[in-house]
């Protein structure tokens, strides 16, 4: 447990199942960002887990992505560039891992949120689940996770998604884009969909699937060194006077 939240992975019959949880909505502060990398990593490196499943939380908010409170307390680039850098590692290891990712988003996804739903290889979701990238109404911009969101739903789609910064995307919307694979009316049906993928997948051959997994991502390995660039750049911005006076804005709403 960190920064009142907590991340934790079962494994099930070769399902390893990695949960994140924060009060605030499934916000994302640099600690859990550090846990939940190191957990997906080492999911991914343990041979008795063949598919990893990543969720969160509750019945509400999938995620809140960055949290308010830690971003009004960076004071330095090194501290921005650090705490962007843990998106950036999250992204990078559900990349890397040599086992398909399938995210489960029961509920709105925000900014980094919406990252994690599109650097998974496969994601369901309720029909609730909307999505906003927030980040240019608060002077930043989606830099750590517009390449993995543009991979997913193309540039058309995540210029939509960027620009309009304010406005909620349904998830039929997010559905029609490809970032959701399928959307399910009820939380057991979105489970029921969720388990019954990740049987099948493990039962599928380990070689196989890290095989496909990296003809999926072929083009991508330039990553570990872009995301950490675009960390540069919202570690900087989120110094900025406007950005601060944005989250102050947002959190007395």
């Amino acid at each position: 447990m960190v920064d009142s939240g907590k991340v934790e992975t079962k494994n099930n019959d070769g399902i390893g199942t990695i949960s994140f949880s924060h009060p605030q909505s499934n916000s994302l502060p640099s600690g859990l960002l550090r846990l939940l990398a190191d957990e997906i990593t080492i999911a991914g490196n343990d041979p008795k887990i063949k598919v990893i499943v990543v969720k969160s939380e509750g019945e509400k908010a999938f995620c809140a992505g960055a949290s308010f409170d830690e971003l009004l307390s960076i004071d330095t680039f090194e501290k921005g560039k650090t705490f962007f850098s843990g998106f950036a590692s999250v992204i990078n290891a559900m990349r890397k891992v040599p086992k398909f990712v399938i995210a489960r988003v029961q509920g709105k996804a925000v900014g980094g949120g919406v990252g994690v739903a599109c650097a998974a290889d496969y994601t369901l979701a309720m029909n609730t689940a909307s999505v906003k990238l927030s980040e240019l109404a608060i002077g930043i911009g989606p830099f750590v996770v517009g390449p993995a969101v543009e991979r997913k739903i193309g540039t058309s789609a995540f210029t939509d998604l960027s620009i309009n910064a304010t406005e909620w995307k349904d998830a039929t919307w997010a559905k029609e884009k490809g970032m959701y694979a399928d959307t399910h009316p009820s939380i057991d049906e979105l489970d029921t969909a969720v388990n019954n993928l990740a049987k099948k997948l493990s039962e599928c051959d380990p070689e196989a699937m890290a095989l496909l997994k990296k003809a999926f991502w072929q083009g991508t390995e330039h990553w570990d060194t872009l995301l950490i660039e675009r960390a540069e750049m919202s570690g900087k911005l989120v110094l900025s006077d406007f950005t601060r006076h944005a989250i102050n804005k947002f959190k007395g709403r």
